[in-house]
């Protein structure tokens, strides 16, 4: 799909998030449902810790599954090439106010039965960013709905100030805002396979858990402003919750 990267920005600009309906191909998603398929199967074994996420519950059979994949394109010439695409960087360029740096590739998945539950927060009490000029380009791998867990995004929460934020108890999603304001206009982003959501790294989002029998993964791409800095108090906290989080896991 050819973006209208102006309309795009407006909506972006004006809500904190836009959609982007048939952002791929049915070749793209078939090719990139592939090779995560081959990343799973091939890589996710021999990865460390910090780099898969797996659902807390257990299906019945006793198996888990996936819930979060990070950096894949540190493993996988394929999503580093894909995640680097000239339409995706042509629309980052507008949406980060400047040159695009790519920061992550990363899976969020909402596994049938067991997906979980993340709560309301803002994506830069992780990221730190100063300006805060970050998105995530958010490609729906399955339908996501509201019986399967899809992101409830509150328009316009990008235009107020960042929201402090605390540990969430949920790992693969460590941080929650420690106060939600009252009266967002939460809105389903409800979307066919291919389709994609850009969200500001300041709006407001969370989802629900997934006990439908239908999963519902997403590949997340997010970009920068090369003009961007860390705010260093704030990425301390943010370090000091993760490492917390890693730790109590891993025992």
């Amino acid at each position: 799909m050819a973006i209208d990267i102006d309309a795009a920005k407006r909506q972006y600009e004006s809500d904190g998030f836009v959609k982007l309906s048939g952002l791929l191909s049915s070749a793209d998603l078939d090719e990139l449902n592939e090779r995560l398929a081959a990343y799973e199967r091939d890589v996710a074994p021999t990865l460390p810790a910090v780099d898969i996420v797996w659902e807390k519950d257990a299906l019945p059979d006793g198996s888990r599954r996936i819930r979060n994949l990070w950096r894949l394109h540190e493993y996988s010439e394929f999503f580093d090439r894909f995640s680097q695409r000239r339409d995706f960087l042509e629309l980052a360029a507008a949406l980060v106010n400047g040159d695009p740096v790519r920061m992550g590739v990363e899976t969020f998945s909402k596994p049938a039965l067991v997906g979980s539950i993340v709560p309301h927060h803002q994506d830069n009490a992780y990221f730190t960013l100063v300006p805060p000029d970050c998105f995530s380009l958010w490609i729906a791998l399955d339908a996501s709905t509201v019986e399967n867990g899809c992101v409830w995004y509150a328009r316009g929460s990008h235009l107020t100030p960042g929201l402090p934020h605390e540990p969430s108890g949920v790992l693969g999603n460590s941080m929650q805002a420690s106060s939600v304001p009252g009266g967002l206009d939460e809105v389903p982003a409800e979307l066919s396979p291919g389709d994609a959501i850009a969200h500001h790294c300041e709006t407001i989002h969370r989802s629900e858990p997934n006990r439908s029998a239908k999963s519902r993964r997403g590949l997340v791409i997010v970009y920068k402003g090369a003009h961007c800095r860390h705010d260093v108090a704030a990425a301390a906290r943010y370090a000091a919750i993760r490492d917390a989080m890693l730790a109590s896991a891993a025992t």
